[in-house]
Formats: structure tokens, C-alpha cells, sequence
């Protein structure tokens, strides 16, 4: 006789196998959804990539009722459902884009039991309608996706998470997920206590992405460094470049179209009308780059995004491991590329400072920077650093991160540090003057400018002491005492002031370690390409030739049906049919990610492509 927990397993790998089109579960996937299924509450981390959305649409299909996904994103939800459908999932949603009568079709649905997955936003949870709505139909759990958002220390805080404590109190009978990608123990224990799910499993897998290449590089001239690598590395992939600000969003999207790059804007300036057509091109169309600021991305699930770049230095670690981890979910080979300079940690630094909040918050961020700070200065295996940021320590070295492949130099700064402190030091207490780093810099190679006349500092002791290095040497520097505390930024003029550690180094009783900066900015023209181009190079010339074909089938198809390409199919599932090339629909059925209905649905259209010998 089976026992009901084998009856539940095998249900599960049934649905894997018959809906999503997969053979075996991934990780610990499998161990959350049986923990699901038979009614315990779970606390998922696991990466960008890694499989989550499985870990709640799978009981979905196996537990009785109706799962009620909860989901920040009420731009992408029709995306969700598109992608659901695709497979024959009875999907639906409900958010403020509807009209009556559309909300009124899914409502009927959810009641009568004719759904297997509704999504809803966390503001319409706590609307009595959609309370007494849910009370109508029979819920078979619930699902609190990019549950992060609830950690008021978090990146990307949404104050309406913080009210779905509720759904404990309303309904304490149904089964709970909460999923990020993104969390420390520290957010994770948060999560915990704000959901109401201390007494939750937590399922934590490794925040390894091995097939992301991290790579940060001293910033020069940005938007031409981006423009050689995706020459270079990524011609006519998909990209994502993020910017901190509106302006700069608008003139990186169009220096990239001047030079032939197809390229969206997406930021909250642009009207809703705008933001939602580029979003839908970006998910709908191959090889577009999207130019945004961080309001763009959580929850795309564009899976050949073949790289993510930011041009200027994130926040937080979090903040970054999350926007990088939008590249390659599919697992193929991708870049995470970050040019990185003084002016980021002036910048960020004053925006601390004149940030809203009291003194603990203004803490956290410093907190959060500094870690971010710590990656981008490391000469340890940036992989290494990551990973141990977020909890996951004895990680060998990865051999694909830059740090790996040109191991950088250092050099003892100590001396260095001392001159330039020294140079801040004479401004504020011998002046009562304080100035930014480049005038710093110009007093220390004994420039004769104007400004240098003006206050008469070629008088200073540490004028022209610093000539053994290039300007861009001194910058360096000025960035590595800022990352390490050892330097401070004030004012709204970015000005430098020493801090208490800056008195260790001036007294000689701490040494400085430093990277030392290149001769010139790393070309990326000596690197492989890393995209589209890679995947087509792997293949034989008549797979490559076929995998070519089957994704000018896939365009079209999704094209004629308006939804993304990925929704048909991934670029691996295409990779493996144009490899195997079946010349059945028995043999196609064997390729995973071609479940039962995608095979009726696209099955002959793939084997006339296949047939269709050039």
C-alpha cells in the first residue's frame, strides 16, 4: 500500500514531469514541496535562477484549492499568468489594471474553484473585498513571493508586506511560503518574525550563480567602457544596465542607440504608459538592452538576460547580488560588470549623510555601503566575498571572477595615506579650509592652477610631496581611505574630513594595504564573448545553424501570440532540441522543458522547423 507521503511525492514529480516538462527536481526543491504539500509553513532562500516559483506552483497543482500567490510586481502578473498558461496551469489575477468586468471573470473563477493559482498585490490583501473574496473560495496555501520586501532593513522595504501577518490571523489553517532570493541571516530572521513564521521550516540553498562572471572595473569613461563590452563580449544579447539616476538613464539609452545598440529607458520620470511598453518590449523582443535605475527588474523573468551592468557603485551587497542574479537564469554563461570610482563613494557617502531618518538608520546604510565598499576593493575571490556575506563561508576560489583570472597587485599605501591625510589635516586645522579629492590630489603633485594660487596653497609643507604617483594613482587612494573609514565625506560639496582611525595612520601605528591601480583601464577586447554568440559557438555548425531557426520560430510564434519568446520556450530547451534534433514527437516529449502541453501545442511546428532542411 502507498503511504500518503509517497502518494504526495509521486504527485509531485507527476506534475514536474507532465506540466512543467522536467524530469527531476533540482536542490532541495523537492524537500520544500513535500514540506508544502502536506501542510507545513517554509521560509525559502534560494537564488535568482534557482527554481523558487516550482517550490509553490507545484503544491499548487497537488494540494486541494486554489494557491493565492502574493506579489509585488501587478506589472508582470499578466507575464506570470501568460507563462503559467502556456503550460495549461489555471492561472489568474487581480490588481488595479482591470476593469470590472475582467476582475468580475477571475473573481467567478477563484470562487468556484476554477483556478489553480491566483496572484494578487500585498495592498489588495488588506482591502476587505478581496478578504471576503478569498473567504468564498477554498485556498490551498498561500504564497508571499520577494518576501524581502517586508524587512524594513532591507533594499527594497514595501510598507504593505508588513501587513500580511494576517494572513496567519484570517486564515492559521493554510500553509504559507515565503520566497526570496535576497537575505542575510539577520533579514531572514526578520522575514521570519514580521510574517509570523518563526515556527517555519527554512529552506536555505547556496547563493552560488557559477555561471555569472563578476567582474568590477575602475571607472574612466563609463559609457564608453559599457559600449566595448557589449561590442565585444555581448553583441545583440539581452542586457539590463542600471544607473543611479533619471538623467543618466537618458543619455546612456540614447549613447547607446547613437552606436547601434538597441536600448530602453526605464525610470519613474517616464509616464506609466512608456514604462510599460519598454517593459514589454524588453521581455517580448530578443537582444534589447534596457537602461534603467533600480526601480526596474524584480520579478523578470527573462531567463537568456546575458548581462547586467551598472555604472555606478550599488548600495548595498544585497542590492547588487539581487540586480546581477537577473542575468543567466537560465545557466548559461553571463556577466555581472560594475565600473566602480571615487566619485561613486563621495557620492554615496553625502547621500548618507543627507539622507531622511534618524541616526540608527543612517547607521544601517553606512553598514550596508561599507560592505559594498568591501567587495569592490577586495583582491580575495569576489565570488568568495559574496558568498560569505551572505552566510556561506569555505567556498574555494572560483576562477571566474576578474580577481581570479588577473589577480590584482597591492602595495603598501601606508606612506601614501599619510600624505594625503596629512594634506586634509593642514587644510581643516592649519586654514580652517576644506576641500574635495581633486584639489587634494592637485596639492599633491604641486599643480599651479588658479584655485591653487588663490588660497596660497603651494605654501603648504605637503605641496608637490607626491609626485611618485599619477593622478589617477592619488584617486585610488582617496576611494580605498574612504571604503576602509579612514577618510570622511561632508557637506553638499563633497568635502574631505579625516575620521578617529585617520589618527592611527598619521601616528604611524596602523599600515594601509592597497590595490594598486592599473596603467589604464582593462579593454574587454581580449575577453571571449559571453552570450547568444557563445551558446551558437558550442553547438556544431548544424546544431547552431538549427538553434538559429528554432529561435526565429519562437520569435514569430510569440510574436503572433503576444507574449515573451521565453514564455514558448527557454533558449536551453531550444538548445537541446536543435543538439538532439528528435524526428518525433515521442523523441521531443524526452527534452526537458517540454511538458504535455507545450508539446500538443508547438510539437509538429518544431518538427516541420527540424524537417526543413536549408
Amino acid at each position: 500500500m502507498v503511504s500518503p507521503t509517497e502518494l504526495r511525492a509521486s504527485d509531485a514529480l507527476d506534475v514536474l514531469r507532465r506540466v512543467f516538462g522536467y524530469d527531476a527536481f533540482r536542490g532541495f526543491q523537492q524537500e520544500v514541496i513535500d514540506h508544502v504539500v502536506a501542510g507545513g509553513d517554509a521560509l525559502v532562500l534560494m537564488p535568482t535562477g534557482g527554481g523558487k516559483s516550482l517550490c509553490y506552483q507545484v503544491p499548487a497543482l497537488v494540494r486541494d484549492g486554489v494557491a493565492v500567490v502574493v506579489s509585488p510586481l501587478i506589472a508582470l502578473m499578466q507575464d506570470q499568468v501568460d507563462a503559467l498558461t502556456a503550460v495549461g496551469v489555471r492561472a489568474g489575477f487581480l490588481n488595479s489594471t482591470q476593469d470590472y468586468a475582467a476582475r468580475r471573470t477571475v473573481e467567478q473563477a477563484f470562487v468556484a474553484g476554477e483556478l489553480d493559482l491566483l496572484y494578487l498585490a500585498p495592498e489588495a490583501l488588506g482591502t476587505r473585498g478581496v478578504q471576503q473574496l478569498l473567504d468564498r473560495g477554498r485556498i490551498g496555501l498561500f504564497a508571499i513571493d520577494e518576501a524581502h520586501c517586508v524587512s524594513q532593513w532591507g533594499h527594497d522595504f514595501r510598507p504593505d508586506y508588513l501587513a500580511l501577518s494576517m494572513l496567519h490571523e484570517r486564515w492559521p489553517a493554510v500553509p504559507r511560503i515565503a520566497l526570496t532570493a535576497t537575505a542575510t541571516s539577520a533579514t531572514r530572521a526578520e522575514i521570519a518574525t514580521r510574517l509570523q513564521l518563526t515556527e517555519a521550516k527554512h529552506f536555505v540553498a547556496s547563493f552560488d550563480r557559477p555561471n555569472i562572471q563578476y567582474r568590477i572595473v575602475p571607472k574612466k569613461e563609463p559609457r564608453k567602457q559599457l559600449l566595448a563590452l557589449l561590442r565585444d563580449e555581448h553583441p545583440g544579447d539581452a542586457g539590463i544596465v542600471y544607473c543611479l539616476s533619471r538623467a543618466s538613464v537618458d543619455k546612456t539609452a540614447e549613447f547607446l542607440v547613437a552606436n547601434g545598440v538597441a536600448a530602453l529607458p526605464y525610470h519613474a520620470g517616464l509616464d506609466s504608459v512608456t514604462r510599460a511598453a519598454n517593459q514589454q518590449r524588453f521581455l517580448r523582443e530578443d537582444g534589447l538592452v534596457m537602461v534603467a535605475t533600480i526601480a526596474f527588474g524584480m520579478g523578470i523573468d527573462k531567463p537568456d538576460v546575458r548581462f547586467v551592468a551598472h555604472l555606478d557603485l550599488p548600495k548595498s551587497v544585497e542590492g547588487y547580488y539581487q540586480e546581477t542574479g537577473r542575468a543567466g537564469r537560465d545557466g548559461l554563461p553571463s556577466t555581472a560588470w560594475l565600473a566602480y570610482g571615487l566619485q561613486d563613494v563621495v557620492q554615496q557617502r553625502k547621500m548618507i549623510e543627507t539622507s531622511d531618518g534618524d541616526l540608527a538608520h543612517r547607521r544601517n546604510l553606512a553598514t550596508h555601503l561599507d560592505a559594498m565598499l568591501a567587495l569592490c576593493e577586495t583582491v580575495r575571490c569576489r565570488r568568495v566575498q559574496l558568498l560569505e556575506y551572505f552566510g556561506q563561508p569555505g567556498t574555494a576560489d572560483c576562477g571566474n571572477c576578474d580577481t581570479c583570472l588577473t589577480p590584482p597587485e597591492t602595495w603598501d599605501g601606508t606612506v601614501a595615506a599619510q600624505k594625503l591625510l596629512s594634506t586634509v589635516y593642514r587644510l581643516d586645522r592649519e586654514r580652517n579650509q576644506r576641500f574635495g579629492a581633486g584639489h587634494c590630489v592637485d596639492i599633491l603633485l604641486g599643480k599651479q592652477n588658479d584655485k591653487i594660487s588663490q588660497y596660497g596653497h603651494d605654501a603648504l609643507s605637503t605641496f608637490g610631496i607626491g609626485t611618485e604617483l599619477r593622478e589617477a594613482e592619488w584617486r585610488g587612494v582617496v576611494r580605498q581611505l574612504l571604503a576602509e573609514g579612514l577618510l570622511a565625506v561632508e557637506g553638499d560639496y563633497g568635502t574631505l574630513a579625516l575620521t578617529e582611525a585617520s589618527a592611527d595612520v598619521l601616528a604611524r601605528r596602523r599600515t594601509v594595504t592597497m590595490r594598486r591601480e592599473p596603467e589604464k583601464v582593462a579593454s574587454t577586447r581580449s575577453a571571449k564573448p559571453r552570450g547568444a554568440a557563445t551558446v551558437v559557438a558550442e553547438l556544431s555548425p548544424a546544431a547552431g545553424s538549427l538553434f538559429e531557426r528554432l529561435r526565429a520560430w519562437r520569435g514569430a510564434t510569440a510574436k503572433e501570440q503576444g507574449v515573451p519568446a521565453y514564455v514558448i520556450f527557454h533558449d536551453a530547451t531550444l538548445r537541446q532540441i536543435a543538439t538532439d534534433s528528435p524526428t518525433s514527437l515521442a523523441e521531443l516529449s524526452r527534452i526537458s522543458g517540454v511538458g504535455e502541453n507545450k508539446l500538443a501545442k508547438y510539437g509538429e511546428s518544431i518538427l516541420t522547423v527540424l524537417a526543413d532542411q536549408p
